[in-house]
């Protein structure tokens, strides 16, 4: 049924069911459709380069178990201040000269205060005038403040739904799985492009991690960027401790996520995220192989550690990747390679 829907250029109704059944393919086969349904949609040779800037670190008052940034786990992080628009825009440029074409700005709040957004807007409209796609993921949004980003020029807002639904409340309970729907619904409707994605490797299931991909898949219009993370255990937070090595994801796992997502999101750029510098070269190449097609570029991500800059360019050169250009305008180039 979803063979013959794609064919007939219908989105399936992608249920976790049918995930799961993904997930269960002979590797061989799995890779097989993936790379066939990345290479209908885009360049597979070409990669899209983000880097991503921690604007204001640490303070923040959610109970995410993953997550550095958290005021109530003691993970040796000191409280900063929001970053001033100059500082942004020097990194913005320094992140454009070394070949990032989106520059995203994160910032640990459980939402923005107006006054907050304010600055975050001006920070926006300077690093859009440096001919940079912008991104920032700020949080919960209240009404009308996604609309004030739009006017500053904001082209995605970031916002996970972090794991499966009926898993949610195991990793964070100080806001529901709907309030990230919520915020995704006024992003969305504001005119702004949406990346959403997850982390895994949280101690959920397959079950959990199908079910994830099945909601975001369910998204209407699905997410134009889908970053996937692999959960990095930052010693003081919860899932660091539950999560120990014993526990670790099976890395050939992973690459499945990857190619669950392709198939499932035939338009997206599938992002490999957090968790990058763990995997390795041969991981990350099979993760291209299976429909990665953006990866976070430059030394940090927001608190937790990256490759760098010249790791990732030795890499491309040995699997013959090279980074998407953006036409005139900020309009991403497609091809079918």
């Amino acid at each position: 049924m979803n063979d013959i829907a794609l064919e007939a250029g219908l989105a399936p109704a992608w249920t976790p069911d049918r995930v799961e059944a993904l997930y269960a393919l002979p590797f061989g086969d799995l890779m097989f459709r993936a790379q066939s349904v990345h290479r209908a949609h885009f360049d597979p040779n070409a990669v899209q380069l983000s880097t991503l800037l921690s604007v204001k670190t640490g303070g923040c008052s959610e109970d995410c178990g993953y997550c550095s940034q958290s005021a109530r786990y003691d993970t040796g992080l000191e409280r900063e201040r929001l970053l001033d628009v100059a500082e942004v825009v020097q990194s913005a440029r320094a992140a454009k000269a070394s070949g990032a074409t989106r520059f995203c700005m994160g910032a640990a709040w459980r939402g923005p205060k107006d006054r907050d957004l304010d600055a975050v807007a001006e920070m926006v409209r300077e690093v859009k005038a440096l001919g940079l796609e912008t991104c920032v993921t700020l949080g919960m949004l209240k009404a009308g403040q996604a609309e004030r980003l739009k006017a500053a020029g904001l082209d995605y807002y970031n916002h996970n739904l972090d794991t499966g639904s009926e898993f949610y409340g195991q990793v964070i309970t100080t806001h529901g799985h709907a309030d990230r729907l919520d915020t995704l619904a006024q992003v969305r409707q504001a005119g702004i492009h949406v990346c959403c994605g997850g982390i895994i490797g949280m101690g959920e299931t397959r079950r959990v991690r199908a079910q994830l991909i099945a909601e975001l898949a369910s998204l209407d219009p699905q997410p134009e960027s889908v970053p996937i993370n692999m959960l990095v255990k930052v010693p003081g937070t919860p899932l660091a401790a539950q999560c120990g090595q014993d526990a670790d994801l099976d890395p050939l796992e992973f690459v499945r996520t990857i190619a669950v997502a392709r198939i499932t999101m035939p338009r997206s750029h599938v992002r490999l995220s957090a968790g990058r510098r763990e995997l390795g070269e041969a991981v990350q190449a099979l993760c291209f192989l299976a429909g990665a097609n953006s990866i976070f570029y430059g030394e940090r991500l927001l608190t937790t550690g990256n490759p760098e800059a010249d790791a990732d360019r030795r890499l491309f050169e040995k699997l013959g990747l090279r980074p998407e250009p953006v036409q005139e305008g900020g309009r991403r180039c497609a091809g079918h390679g």
